[in-house]
């Protein structure tokens, strides 16, 4: 079979490269044509474009890139038409994969969506839209299924694929690490800044802004595949203590972390490290966002898995050195910490256990063949 899959970020790819490798065991003979990234392409994905080139973030941000989104969209449907796949794979992603569907299903093409969009959250409306061209939606959080009983769209709880890129991780020796990355003895303060240029500019300086205060800690920052280190140290000086392409490794070894609001606050939540979530975008988009998202508590997803705050959300304002050192000093240094961790283990039990990739592709395996 012939599958085109659609990832436009960096979790979109490790997820994406995960599913790929489970299909290849069920359809021997597959063949993938993707938008994605470097882990796609290991999996034997041809890469038409990168997700660097792809991701936009914010409103005001998609306004000013608007020609090149329309030139993308206008590329993927010529291409999709040209390559006649079996089905398209979209992996999240929704204000584009959204866009090219109806396109995908005018030519009677199979849709699977792996990783539901947001719409719980904000766009509810889009719900009907998915009921129209999705052919199966697989979704990875527990609540997503009810939500979509509600609007009478059977969807497939199918886990939560961070289980499975968690699972069974190689041992790290802390020792080794350190030194590789020239790295001292004192326990390790992760920094998450997320993967976009735009937003590392932004809160990578505050995050680091504590630092002084933490003496006895070391502040590392996880570098995102995608950003090379120059970028980071053009934003933060030269003296930046950096690990590139080794963030559950950094993970492992750290004592907390500050992280950008994302994919990242869940990862961080299941490899047990009590961490700050901090979130600042452009003062227009987040303006904007916040008159349209009016449907949710918290802004991670550790905090919306579990219906209640169990990590600090430091959103916008809010985000500030002040607030950052005080909530900060809490998780290193309080009660606060062992509630953290315990909180944790709820939350991995919520997740449904591991297998997300494997149930996904019997899923569309099964369903593909049967047509």
């Amino acid at each position: 079979m012939k599958y085109y899959i659609i990832a436009g970020e960096a979790s979109g790819d490790l997820h994406a490269s995960n599913l790929m490798k489970e299909i290849k065991i069920k359809d021997p003979n597959a063949q993938f044509r993707c938008w994605g990234g470097d882990l796609m392409e290991a999996q034997g994905g041809e890469i038409v474009k990168h997700y660097r080139d792809l991701a936009f973030m914010g409103f005001a941000e998609v306004i000013m890139n608007i020609r090149t989104i329309t030139k993308n969209l206008s590329f993927c449907k010529k291409d999709i038409q040209a390559y006649q796949p079996d089905c398209v794979i979209m992996v999240d992603y929704p204000g584009f994969n959204l866009q090219v569907a109806p396109f995908i299903k005018s030519l009677g093409i199979k849709i699977y969506y792996y990783i539901s969009p947001q719409i719980w959250a904000w766009k509810t409306g889009r719900v009907h839209k998915i009921k129209k061209l999705v052919d199966k939606m697989f979704v990875i959080l527990p609540f997503e299924e009810e939500f979509y009983q509600r609007y009478d769209y059977k969807v497939d709880f199918v886990g939560n694929p961070l289980l499975d890129s968690l699972n069974n991780l190689p041992e790290v020796n802390e020792k080794e690490f350190k030194t590789k990355f020239g790295l001292d003895d004192r326990p390790i303060i992760a920094v998450l800044p997320g993967s976009r240029t735009q937003e590392i500019k932004v809160k990578l300086p505050l995050m680091l802004s504590v630092e002084k205060d933490f003496p006895d800690y070391q502040f590392v920052v996880a570098g995102a595949p995608s950003q090379p280190t120059e970028n980071y140290k053009a934003i933060a000086g030269n003296d930046l203590k950096i690990v590139e392409n080794r963030t559950y490794d950094l993970l492992r070894i750290s004592h907390a972390a500050l992280v950008t609001s994302g994919t990242a606050t869940l990862e961080t939540a299941l490899l047990k490290v009590p961490e700050v979530v901090c979130y600042k975008g452009n003062a227009l988009s987040y303006e904007i966002g916040k008159r349209v998202v009016k449907n949710i508590k918290f802004i991670s997803l550790v905090n919306l898995i579990m219906d209640r705050e169990v990590v600090k959300e430091l959103i916008q304002y809010d985000l500030t050195y002040e607030n950052i050192k005080h909530e900060l000093n809490l998780i290193l240094n309080s009660p606060k910490r062992e509630q953290i961790l315990n909180d944790y283990e709820e939350l991995y039990h919520k997740l449904g256990g591991v297998g997300a990739s494997v149930r996904t592709a019997n899923l569309i395996t099964k369903d593909l063949f049967l047509k």
